[in-house]
């Protein structure tokens, strides 16, 4: 075989998934229909949350221990800076399942916090207003990964490990033998085979492996960044990442950070799915309009004049889980994270697992068992 093992898709995931298997001293190809680091998918927007106390599922909360690991591991192989920690802020009514979930995790686990009433967080972080009996659950560790340095920085480290990658070859397809032995992934410059491959193209998963049609639905997202009217109140030292459960939806957002704006946005924005090929990527006054009335009312001080609006992907599950496992009728293919947005974080750690699931005997010593496709 050429190569030991294809990576399809070198975003947050693949690009992660390369530096890990490479390391081992593997022959790697990675294999990327857009530019390394584009703005097509998942990844771009400057930063992605990374917190601990996960109200999702505790048992994510070891994923995130080795994550947080694995990311001061790639600084110092590559001297970029990517992990940054001020604190993060899980708030909403004090029966939300944000800061009941967050509040489980952090007890069952053993996380540093704080509990806090929305008075009391609108008090010590001045540049939000939250509702004075709302509950907030304060962990130093939060903060944010710069999402696509941190590609970048994963693909240097597999370069210099000696990967192979390439940018702007688009994949048509690819086979698989039914013994389990060998593929040959077809682009539209050439073919390549390997022993073993993983797919790890965000929204177009379900085009890729059709095992994931109804599994992987791309969702489009929109995100804001608002020049504070006191722009004092959300530097990252003093204003701490946030999910905020309301009555208008679930948010999440940032200090200023590169871009000259408050960013924010709304989970499942304005609920539109539709397939990655037809995602619609223009931004309207509906959408600003929306995520500026939340900005408005918990946020007044960081609601002055848009700096930016920008279009990303998401990719949901049904459960809105992870999806991290062997390809039911091939197991030397490796299925990988359409992550339902919030998988960002673990892009370290998830290069980690996918190294583990496409060696010689396709296993790991994470519990990924929530994580599996069924």
């Amino acid at each position: 075989m050429a190569y030991d093992v294809i990576v399809v898709g070198v975003g947050g995931m693949g690009s992660a998934t390369l530096w890990n298997l490479a390391r081992r001293g593997l022959r790697v190809l990675g294999l990327e229909r857009f530019d390394i680091p584009h703005i097509m998918g998942s990844s771009h927007g400057v930063t992605r949350i990374i917190r601990l106390p996960y109200y999702e599922d505790p048992a994510y909360v070891p994923l995130l221990r080795r994550a947080y690991e694995l990311w001061r591991d790639l600084e110092a192989a590559t001297g970029q800076r990517v992990l940054h920690t001020h604190g993060s802020l899980d708030a909403g009514p004090e029966d939300s399942q944000v800061f009941q979930g967050a509040l489980q995790s952090a007890q069952l686990h053993g996380l540093p916090h704080e509990v806090l009433t929305g008075a009391e967080i609108n008090t010590r972080f001045p540049g939000y207003r939250l509702p004075a009996a709302h509950r907030g659950l304060l962990q130093p560790e939060g903060g944010y990964v710069m999402s696509e340095k941190a590609i970048i920085a994963h693909v240097m480290a597999a370069h210099a490990a000696g990967a192979e990658i390439h940018a702007r070859e688009q994949v048509l397809g690819w086979e698989a033998s039914a013994t389990g032995e060998g593929v040959t992934v077809s682009t539209d410059k050439g073919r390549y085979q390997a022993a073993r491959l993983v797919l790890t193209a965000g929204a177009w998963m379900a085009d890729l492996a059709p095992v994931l049609v109804g599994k992987a639905v791309p969702e489009r997202q929109v995100l804001a960044w608002l020049q504070p009217l006191k722009p004092s109140l959300f530097q990252p030292d003093i204003f701490p990442v946030f999910n905020l459960e309301v009555e208008e939806g679930r948010y999440y957002g940032f200090p200023i950070v590169e871009v000259p704006g408050f960013k924010f946005g709304r989970y499942h924005h304005r609920d539109e799915c539709m397939p990655a090929e037809a995602m619609r990527r223009e931004v309207d006054a509906a959408d600003e309009a929306l995520l500026r009335a939340f900005a408005g009312r918990y946020f007044p001080a960081g609601n002055g004049p848009t700096m930016a609006l920008r279009s990303c992907i998401f990719t949901n599950t049904p459960d809105e889980h992870f999806i991290l496992d062997h390809h039911p009728a091939y197991p030397q293919v490796v299925l990988a994270s359409p992550c339902s947005g919030h998988g960002y974080k673990f892009c370290s750690v998830i290069g980690e697992v996918l190294a583990d699931l496409s060696s010689a005997d396709g296993k790991t010593k994470y519990n990924i068992d929530f994580l599996r496709l069924r």
